[in-house]
């Protein structure tokens, strides 16, 4: 079972943005909520844009299991209104 030990509320605005690193260090798995407006997101560390890159909703939630995958994740807002994404950090 995880075990969250860190969170941070993360303004997505029209710069890509990843989770904080000194929040999310020495752990493998965030949990997160999309709030306030609909986001666009990729894994690989490239920049997503306001038209590419994995969509999530307002409500949306996702959860990522790796130390790779939380180095790489990239957020952009997809209509011009700046989103926040409450992120649970663990292992």
């Amino acid at each position: 079972m995880a075990k969250f030990s860190a969170f941070e509320a993360l303004t997505v605005s029209d710069s890509s943005v990843g989770f904080t690193v000194a929040t999310f260090a020495n752990r493998s798995l965030v949990f997160l909520t999309c709030e306030d407006a609909a986001v666009r997101f990729r894994l690989d560390g490239t920049a997503p844009t306001s038209a590419v890159g994995h969509e999530l909703e307002v409500g949306d939630t996702l959860e990522l299991d790796s130390e790779h995958q939380l180095d790489n994740a990239r957020f952009i807002r997809r209509n011009g209104v700046d989103a926040t994404l409450q992120c649970a950090y663990g292992s």
